[in-house]
């Protein structure tokens, strides 16, 4: 029995002979040589690989500047070396006789692709991928540059109807004019920081602008890896294309930021079904939980045609749906239990409020307001240049063609669910109330332009891109004619309410006061007032507190040109606002002064 070998010593190479061919001996001693020499063969025992009887051969190493694939002879076998163990060679280890060389690919796989850069280039190295264009990112920014120029420099200076509601909610300096039934705290909360520390509607406004062009540019980089960053990009400016895109932005109103809610959750829907990523079920919750809190009863549509899918295809999503739904909706459910008395009082409230919500065929109403007016209630506006509407028209043509391809491509889960998901959303403006506003189809237009847009970057030939590109320019150039048309009309009531109050300031109204009649709540709150009514859709009072508060605060009821004001006013004072379209300013008499 043979003795064990010594252990051979270790042998470093140096950094810069790293990949090279090196081979080293180490001489036995004559003792060992002797006995494995007299070690009788046997049948079936392998020859070692070195003749022992040979004297001991020096170590090889290769030099650096030399080929690293010539050939070398083994001084101990005669054998030309190539760089690579032979076949069958032992691995190295304690009792190995000899160090194996790591193989060398000698020429270019398709696993190992050949490199001619030198070592430490940083430039001009083969292979490295060009930087990808960030149009995702520059979508955003021209969103943003956008609302700078156009909408927020005549919107600076006042504040909308709506916009008063939601803003008054935190605003320390003003009293929170009513909060109907229908409406949802999350425009309230998102403009609570920026009015608790200015009440300047400028700084409100680039706060808004800058806060939706960062959600447009999150919510449909969701969709890159589902759709791709170009079809992403261009859904993206198709959406903030639009004219009434780019006037919510900047404004205080909750439609906008149901639809990037609306992006984004149908987006991690697919990411979670399809995709396997754990993270996209908890960023699935959060965006359902957020949209309801911008709009409740929308984020109950928007969960809908989810909770059906995750029940054919992924189970598991169900309980983050749910989940993120009554995270979002806990507030709201709340409020209705404190301010109504149940969920179902205050959905029955909400419905008196939005006119007997029912079956109602809003798509006339919805075609008459495309352009404008902002709010169209009683609906008797007609279609201001027809010929600028034909993309709604064409919208559902493109959504059923987009569906056909991916049927063909067998891709049909991405495109069919924003389209069920748009569809949702449209059914209670659509089908259910009988006024409408442009901004209530935002959430259906940012899920319709993904699969439009998957259609358009689709085309093969190079004349249907080009006409695509022509198309979209010209609606882009369209969009920008109404904005400007309806950001001025819009700045023109809104300054009319801020004259309004200043009016009613020269007549001496201060804090604590109070005002009545159809434009209370914008006026009252320009004014630093509160707001209060008796009839319309905004009941908050009756004629007796009205009475009871006229004689504790100065108090003005206000009335539209040519009417009269109701029976309770009819001793009270008319002044003529300056500066607005003939309203008229009715004053109770002077009472007491106090809360």
């Amino acid at each position: 029995m043979s003795e064990p070998s010594e252990p051979e010593p270790s042998v470093s190479r140096p950094a810069a002979q790293r990949g090279t061919a090196a081979t080293t001996a180490r001489p036995e001693t004559g003792t060992t040589a002797r006995r494995r020499a007299e070690r009788p063969a046997t049948p079936g025992h392998s020859t070692p690989r070195r003749h022992l009887a040979q004297p001991p051969a020096p170590t090889v190493t290769a030099r650096p500047d030399t080929n690293p694939t010539a050939s070398t002879t083994r001084p101990e076998t005669g054998r030309r070396e190539t760089g690579r163990p032979e076949a069958g060679a032992a691995r190295p280890g304690a009792g190995a006789a000899a160090i194996a060389t790591p193989r060398r690919h000698t020429g270019p796989t398709p696993s190992h692709p050949a490199t001619t850069a030198a070592p430490g280039a940083t430039s001009g190295a083969a292979g490295k991928r060009p930087r990808a264009t960030p149009w995702l990112a520059l979508v955003a920014l021209a969103y943003a540059l956008v609302q700078c120029l156009l909408v927020v420099p005549p919107l600076a200076h006042a504040l909308g109807w709506d916009e008063t509601v939601y803003v008054s909610q935190y605003d320390p300096r003003v009293p929170a004019a009513f909060f109907s039934a229908p409406r949802s705290r999350g425009v309230s909360f998102l403009t609570a920081p920026f009015i608790a520390a200015t009440p300047s509607v400028l700084v409100l406004r680039i706060g808004l602008t800058l806060l939706s062009s960062a959600a447009l540019y999150a919510a449909f980089r969701v969709w890159r890896p589902v759709a791709g960053a170009r079809t992403t990009a261009l859904a993206a400016l198709l959406f903030a294309g639009l004219w009434i895109t780019q006037i919510s932005g900047p404004q205080a109103m909750p439609n906008l930021w149901v639809a990037f809610g609306a992006v984004a959750a149908t987006g991690w829907f697919l990411r979670a079904v399809t995709g396997r990523e754990p993270r996209a079920n908890w960023w699935l919750a959060g965006c359902v939980a957020v949209t309801a809190l911008f709009r409740a009863p929308d984020a109950v549509w928007l969960a809908l045609p989810l909770i059906a899918t995750a029940l054919f295809r992924s189970r598991r999503t169900l309980a983050y749906l749910v989940g993120g739904l009554a995270a979002g909706l806990a507030q709201w459910v709340a409020e209705a239990y404190i301010r109504f008395g149940s969920v179902q009082d205050r959905l029955h409230v909400s419905s008196a409020t939005e006119g007997d919500m029912g079956l109602h065929l809003n798509f006339d109403n919805a075609w008459s307001s495309l352009n404008g007016p902002l709010l169209c209630r009683p609906c008797t506006a007609t279609v201001d240049s027809p010929g600028l509407t034909l993309w709604w028209l064409a919208l559902p043509l493109l959504a059923a063609a987009a569906l056909a391809h991916a049927m063909r491509e067998r891709r049909l889960l991405p495109t069919a669910l924003p389209m069920a998901v748009a569809a949702a959303l449209s059914v209670p403006y659509l089908l259910m109330i009988d006024y409408s506003a442009p901004r209530f189809l935002l959430p259906a237009y940012a899920l319709l332009a993904l699969p439009v847009a998957g259609l358009v970057t689709r085309l093969n030939p190079r004349r249907g891109l080009v006409l695509a590109g022509l198309l979209i320019a010209a609606q882009l150039v369209s969009q920008a004619t109404v904005l400007t048309r309806v950001t001025a009309s819009t700045a023109i009531t809104n300054e009319r309410y801020r004259a309004a109050a200043d009016s009613l300031r020269t007549l001496g109204l201060r804090p604590p006061c109070l005002v009545s009649g159809p434009r209370a709540l914008p006026i009252a709150y320009d004014a630093g007032c509160a707001s209060a009514q008796v009839d319309g859709n905004n009941v908050s009072t009756t004629v007796a507190g009205i009475l009871d508060r006229a004689a504790k605060v100065p108090t003005a009821l206000l009335t539209a040109k040519g009417q009269r004001p109701p029976h309770y006013a009819r001793d009270w004072t008319p002044y003529p606002l300056h500066h607005t379209p003939g309203w008229t300013a009715w004053l109770a008499p002077a009472g007491p002064q106090g809360p």
